[in-house]
């Protein structure tokens, strides 16, 4: 059973695969995420800039469960400040850059690199129920909730080809396949 604590909270989302960005008059915010899963840890810093010069920079730990279903496990965060960031972005880490669009109740995640083509939207929830109750809009293509591939700590380590594969086997080809 995962139960939240004093410090953690539990994290229910469903995930989606996309076929592509959804249409810019949808988007409500964008921010451009670089996140860096620290090696040999659960911890990610992430730094997301605001188009309208805002930055938020946090500090998250997810502790993972294997279950199916909406529930991933606890997650606490911690807000920093730029020089907090700056002591702690040269550990060694994988980076994954995205840019990240709301369109409520969505959050969809367009990356950058290796993972280019790749859009995966997501849906939080505040219970077991109302992530049941949850019908995704006609642009989710597949749920890939269930599929840890399609996970930060997962994708951060992914090949390009290793992506393509991934997508392949939902029916899914971005438009720039190259290598």
């Amino acid at each position: 059973m995962v139960r939240a604590g004093k410090y953690a909270r539990v994290e229910r989302e469903r995930r989606f695969l996309l076929a592509g960005p959804p249409d810019a008059a949808a988007v409500t915010v964008t921010r451009v995420i670089s996140d860096r899963y620290l090696e040999g840890t659960r911890l990610r810093l992430r730094r997301a800039e605001f188009a309208d010069g805002r930055c938020e920079i946090k500090l998250t730990q997810k502790v993972p469960v294997s279950r199916p279903g909406a529930v991933q496990g606890l997650i606490t965060h911690m807000y920093l400040t730029p020089a907090e960031y700056d002591v702690l972005s040269p550990l060694p880490a994988r980076v994954l850059s995205k840019s990240r669009l709301s369109v409520p109740p969505l959050g969809i995640d367009v990356f950058d690199g290796d993972l280019r083509g790749l859009v995966l939207a997501e849906a939080e929830f505040g219970s077991d129920e109302d992530a049941l109750r949850f019908v995704p809009p006609d642009t989710c293509r597949v749920e890939v909730t269930d599929d840890d591939r399609f996970t930060g700590g997962r994708l951060v380590r992914a090949s390009r080809q290793e992506l393509l594969g991934w997508l392949a086997e939902y029916g899914l080809q971005p438009e720039d396949t190259q290598p």
